[in-house]
């Protein structure tokens, strides 16, 4: 072993101390690493949930990483008293040299920290919208929705996010806390209509497709409202009516889960067509032109005097 010291010496230029702190380095670097290892197989061992083996997965990198760097760092520097006084002037040293990674890491610790939002969650961050699929120290993944596709579907594409936007971007979360949203659908139907038959129609078909918030939504709220100011009166779907142009506007608003939004629209929509289809007395209405001659359409006591009547 001394010749092997010594002709390392010779030839790379390296202490006796140095070597030995570049072995013992190496030997606890592999140490943390087996000892990862070993947790992660009795994870998978135990739990086959997707979840639970990604966090584990990931909790152990982060502290295998701290550990390595407190390990290497205290048999490098033997002037550090404490782990304050390393991390100090470790702090200091990547303020000055990186500091847009720095910004990453601070956004990292402050998701941590805060839990903006969570992998599984859906966001949206500035203009970009999706299901996170990852989180790391310095960026965070989503799988993009949107976009160019209706109804905020997937898109097929994975964006990578730097941490740092948390700070510099709004952010959306659409199932923090109460993991449904409102969703709305306008149907409108001419005046001539029977709106009123219709709104009874939508309201019934909302119900049939809007999630039921009876139990687990009911539940939600009540557990954001112990933490956040969430005040919500009206969980079961509703019909507003309101007057358009072109006719009478009946909306639809209920709850549903954030990625059933299409698929819930598209049943209502189908549900919709074929009542109305059904209906004589209902249609829908749409931009047309016409003329109304008031003295002969419009009600006995409101219409206008005719023009005939008017040269006389």
């Amino acid at each position: 072993m001394e010749n092997v010291s010594e002709w390392i010496t010779s030839v790379f230029g390296l202490s006796a101390d140095a070597q030995t702190r570049i072995l013992a380095s190496a030997i606890a670097v592999l140490s943390v690493l087996v000892v990862r290892r070993i947790l992660l197989l009795i994870v998978n061992r135990n739990s086959k949930s997707i979840s639970v083996r990604y966090r584990w997965r990931k909790g152990t990198a982060y502290a295998a990483f701290v550990l390595s760097v407190f390990i290497v760092g205290s048999m490098w520097f033997r002037g550090f008293q404490s782990l304050s006084t390393y991390l100090g002037l470790l702090s200091a040293g990547l303020a000055i040299a990186l500091q847009v990674p720095l910004v990453n890491l601070a956004g990292w610790l402050f998701i941590l920290w805060r839990r903006p939002f969570a992998v599984g969650d859906r966001i949206e961050i500035g203009e970009v919208r999706g299901d996170v699929i990852d989180q790391r120290i310095f960026m965070f993944t989503l799988m993009e929705i949107g976009n160019w596709v209706d109804a905020e579907q997937s898109t097929g594409r994975v964006i990578h996010i730097p941490n740092g936007k948390i700070f510099q971007e709004p952010l959306a979360n659409y199932t923090e806390g109460f993991e449904y949203i409102w969703n709305e659908i306008a149907v409108l139907v001419t005046f001539e209509s029977n709106w009123e038959k219709a709104k009874k129609i939508l309201s019934d078909i909302a119900k049939k497709h809007g999630d039921e918030p009876s139990g687990a939504a009911a539940e939600q709220i009540k557990r954001a409202a112990s933490t956040k100011l969430i005040i919500i009166n009206k969980l079961t779907p509703i019909v507003y009516t309101s007057v358009k142009d072109s006719g009478v506007s009946l909306t639809v608003r209920y709850l549903c889960n954030p990625r059933r939004r299409r698929g819930s629209e598209q049943g209502i929509w189908e549900d919709v067509l074929r009542e109305f289809s059904a209906c004589d007395d209902i249609d829908f209405a749409y931009p047309t032109k016409r003329y109304y001659l008031n003295y002969i359409e419009g009600k006995s006591e409101a219409r206008a005097e005719s023009p005939r009547a008017q040269r006389r």
